[in-house]
């Protein structure tokens, strides 16, 4: 790469041999994703993955996309960039699993104003992370430096995962019947979605992000609202291998009303005790701080659930124990019953 310079196109703004400086500090941080699909090296024009189809009658890929939306606005004022990438890996698969699908590679986006090769690093080592957690290999992605376009200081972050089920073990929501049971897998926070409102609430870019706040057991704001997005994919890869799991709902943006209907058969709605709820104290913080109504803040946040999984009533307790047995506090949050207005908040 020792001839490839362009002064010109450095002076309109493009540093051409930044990117692949950020290119050689990330490769550290991918070779922690490899899995056996993968090819040994990065920075071709495709990423290259072996489909190992073994014990599979029927396959079928899956595929999710997303970005982090505007939490990175949080990450840009606390100055803080490996965490990110994490979310962005979790946005994208925790949709996946929710199929019943294992994901197997991810590739990832990053468009930013200056092309700042320690930033950029930071930026994917947070992707590596989030890989690493759910079993995907990073296979590839695209950083582009769009002076004019966005701040010097800014950047965005998407990315995409692919995923693999049994045609057979696809989650089928059809076989969902009233008194089935829905449990519930924590959340670790705010996730990745309502920063709109948060920052608003907050009014972050003026009030103080990083003195401790006792309502949230002395961490800081900033640091509690940038907690990344749990990754859900084995816990709930080994729930789908030992117990029937009738429907799977990601808690992203719309909270519980949007969400747990998706995962619920026409006919069928859920039934849930407000008093049920684990609800994190971020978002007692948030509703108090802004005065946001109950309703509002069940339509727009996770509330304390991250994901949601409906099995058979006497499956129940066999479900938590696995999910408990791999690192999820789970518990039944709610039960199927014959309704039309999807969820019921009591």
């Amino acid at each position: 790469m020792e001839k490839s310079f362009s002064e010109s196109y450095k002076e309109a703004g493009v540093d051409i041999t930044a990117g692949y400086k950020a290119v050689e500090l990330m490769k550290k941080h991918i070779a922690r994703t490899m899995t056996s699909g993968t090819a040994d090296d990065i920075g071709g024009f495709g990423g290259l993955f072996s489909l190992d189809l073994t014990g599979y009658k029927k396959p079928v890929l899956v595929s999710g996309t997303d970005g982090v939306g505007t939490k990175l606005k949080l990450a840009f004022l606390m100055d803080k960039h490996d965490t990110v990438g994490i979310d962005c890996v979790a946005m994208c698969v925790n949709d996946v699993i929710c199929v019943g699908a294992k994901p197997l590679f991810f590739l990832d986006y990053i468009a930013c104003g200056k092309n700042v090769p320690e930033k950029i690093a930071q930026i994917v080592a947070g992707v590596a992370e989030g890989c690493v957690q759910s079993g995907s290999a990073l296979i590839g992605g695209e950083t582009a430096e769009m002076p004019g376009f966005y701040p010097v200081d800014e950047y965005d972050l998407a990315g995409f995962s692919v995923g693999i089920v049994d045609r057979d073990k696809v989650v089928d929501k059809q076989s969902m019947k009233e008194g089935d049971v829905m449990i519930a897998l924590p959340s670790s926070g705010v996730h990745s979605n309502g920063f709109s409102l948060v920052r608003k609430v907050f009014d972050v870019e003026t009030c103080d992000l990083k003195s401790p706040v006792e309502e949230l057991g002395g961490k800081s704001l900033g640091e509690t609202l940038l907690t990344p997005t749990k990754i859900y994919v084995k816990p709930m890869l080994a729930l789908f291998e030992q117990v029937k799991v009738k429907g799977v709902s990601h808690i992203t943006g719309g909270g519980f009303y949007e969400n747990m209907p998706r995962s619920i058969p026409k006919g069928l709605g859920v039934k849930i005790k407000k008093e049920d709820v684990r609800v994190l104290p971020i978002f007692k913080l948030i509703q108090k701080a802004g005065g946001v109504n109950e309703h509002d803040m069940f339509n727009t946040f996770n509330m304390g659930v991250g994901m949601c999984a409906v099995v058979a009533r006497e499956d129940a307790e066999k479900a938590i124990e696995i999910l408990k047995a791999n690192g999820e506090d789970a518990y039944v949050i709610g039960e199927i019953i014959k309704s039309e207005d999807g969820v019921v908040l009591y």
